[in-house]
């Protein structure tokens, strides 16, 4: 039996009062109010209503060890990633290591594997395999349905998938970006509940008047919390907050602590923005995570003060699982797997043959996953089109990573590198490699890095640098700490040795192969257009 005395912050009831806690077994058994005062408050414990493990570079066990000093006790996690690479045994390993540790990870169903037939993946998830997954008890609900044209336009496969998960009354997640009007009415009509995709403030309002929920996003690269907090006023029930990617760096400096902070700052109301972070998301999934009541799971987090909500103890289920900062749980042995099968390339595998003298060029928005493009003048030298850095129109490409096959290429703008290139294997959703450059030899470069080790994100410059990514080409195996320094420093060599102008260009660049978003990205098989959903030619 523990007893615990302090603040309790009743969310459900919006109040707060001095009180002590009684847990047995894990469980909260009586919560008593107290005279007194105390310096320490009691929360529920925060959850990420929509995030990719993945983009985090880290394992589960090893991402929980980092969460939990932030006051995070359970994740919405969809496994899309991996199980491009891997398939099911992908979703499998997530969900095994994640039982490893003291965290509640929940696990939806990945609705696209692959995202669309546009690129290469490494497998392919069809509604037999959803079927399958939804008998598990750990995966909470059907995540991101990305193929929004099939949804409005009732292709058979993606409603049998969608009647999987209605089968056995679990949720669907949605993907939505920029959908409004009558398409936006058929999409929810077929049963999906949430989005999390929104980036104005209008489509997020048109999605809640016509009974979705909405994720408001504040990850590495998309940042939507500005734009979108205001409904946290209007609609208190149907808000979640979310991370989506996460990259180690930035989850080792905060998670959705960090975002209730900035809303608590900003003057929303308390309970609303702590509701956003608990409540909702735990009633939408139907997840076992406690709420401060007597009956529930003893998941919660003890504050010294609530201006700065740095934790002074998470616990889970009853079991103090970080000090501060500092996890009180051991990291776990980690099994490599991996799907990684292409030859080193030559420097003359990335030349573009010049075959006019325009060519369209993808314009990147910081903080945003959408594109725009626009038409301009190819620097042309010896019958060959390469990077301009006066125009900030740089050459970027997408290899297979699966198999050996023609590399993909074209130009792109807003990188702002003056010198080297950089390249990842983390390149949403498929994970081939992609690659951004001033030149051919450096982009050589860093993509063989990235053969050479596997998987990884390399910068190349005046030195090499390389974070080994051999877990499906896309996860550490080391310390989460380690990984989150490691990457922070390559991030910083890329922004001030080579150039780069964007707040998160790893991130960023992970999001250029990323079809299913407009306006114009690249697959291992030529340049998309996300407007119209076909392929687009390089020269003009």
């Amino acid at each position: 039996m523990i007893k615990i005395k302090g603040n309790i912050v009743d969310v459900i009831e919006k109040k707060t009062f001095y009180g002590e806690l009684t847990i047995e077994n894990g469980v909260i058994s009586n919560i008593v109010p107290c005279e007194g005062s105390s310096d320490q408050y009691i929360l529920p414990g925060f959850v990420d209503a929509h995030i990719h493990i993945e983009s985090s570079m880290l394992v589960p066990s090893e991402f929980a060890r980092l969460a939990v000093g932030h006051g995070t006790v359970a994740t919405v996690s969809d496994p899309h990633e991996i199980a491009n690479v891997l398939g099911m045994p992908g979703v499998y390993y997530m969900m095994e290591n994640g039982r490893k540790v003291p965290f509640k990870f929940y696990f939806g169903a990945p609705s696209c594997v692959p995202a669309t037939t546009f690129e290469t993946a490494g497998a392919v998830l069809d509604s037999n395999d959803i079927a399958e997954l939804m008998k598990h008890d750990d995966i909470k609900y059907l995540a991101e349905m990305m193929n929004y044209p099939g949804v409005i336009y009732k292709d058979a496969e993606v409603l049998a998938k969608i009647e999987a998960a209605q089968a056995v009354g679990k949720p669907i997640d949605g993907h939505a970006p920029g959908l409004s009007g009558e398409d936006i009415k058929n999409y929810i009509g077929a049963g999906i509940s949430t989005d999390h995709e929104c980036f104005t403030y209008e489509n997020a309002l048109e999605k809640l008047n016509l009974g979705m929920k909405i994720l408001i996003r504040e990850g590495s690269a998309a940042k939507n919390f500005e734009a979108l907090i205001d409904l946290i006023k209007t609609h208190p029930d149907d808000i979640m907050l979310c991370s989506d990617d996460k990259h180690p760096d930035d989850l080792m400096l905060g998670h959705i602590n960090l975002l209730v902070k900035r809303a608590i700052d900003k003057g929303y109301d308390f309970y609303d923005v702590l509701r956003a972070a608990s409540v909702n998301p735990i009633q939408h999934y139907n997840l076992e995570v406690g709420l401060l009541q007597k009956g529930d799971n003893a998941d919660f987090v003890i504050y010294n003060d609530l201006e700065s909500f740095i934790p002074k103890a998470t616990y889970i289920n009853g079991v103090k699982v970080s000090e501060g900062m500092t996890p009180l749980f051991d990291a776990v042995d980690i099994e490599i797997v991996n799907n990684f099968n292409t030859s080193y390339k030559s420097v003359e595998d990335f030349e573009v043959l010049a075959q006019s003298s325009k060519i369209k060029v993808i314009k990147t928005l910081d903080g945003e996953l959408v594109t725009q493009s626009f038409e301009t003048d190819a620097l042309i030298e010896d019958g060959k089109v390469i990077s301009d850095t006066k125009k900030d129109v740089l050459k970027i490409v997408v290899i297979n990573r699966y198999g050996d096959s023609p590399i993909s290429k074209g130009f792109i703008n807003n990188f702002g590198l003056q010198k080297g290139a950089i390249a990842s294997c983390v390149a949403h959703d498929s994970h081939n490699i992609i690659a951004v450059g001033v030149d051919d030899e450096s982009i050589c470069e860093a993509v063989n890095l990235i053969i050479e080790n596997r998987g990884g994100v390399s910068a190349v410059g005046d030195k090499k640098m390389i974070l080994p990514l051999p877990i499906a080409g896309i996860m550490s195996d080391k310390d989460g700490k380690e990984v989150g320094n490691l990457y922070a420093k390559i991030d910083q060599y890329t922004k001030s040795e080579l150039g780069s102008t964007l707040k998160a260009p790893f991130m960023t660049l992970s999001f250029m192969g990323l079809l299913v978003i407009p306006q114009l990205k690249m697959s291992d098989l030529g340049l998309f257009d996300g407007d119209t959903f076909s392929f687009s030619e390089l020269f003009v």
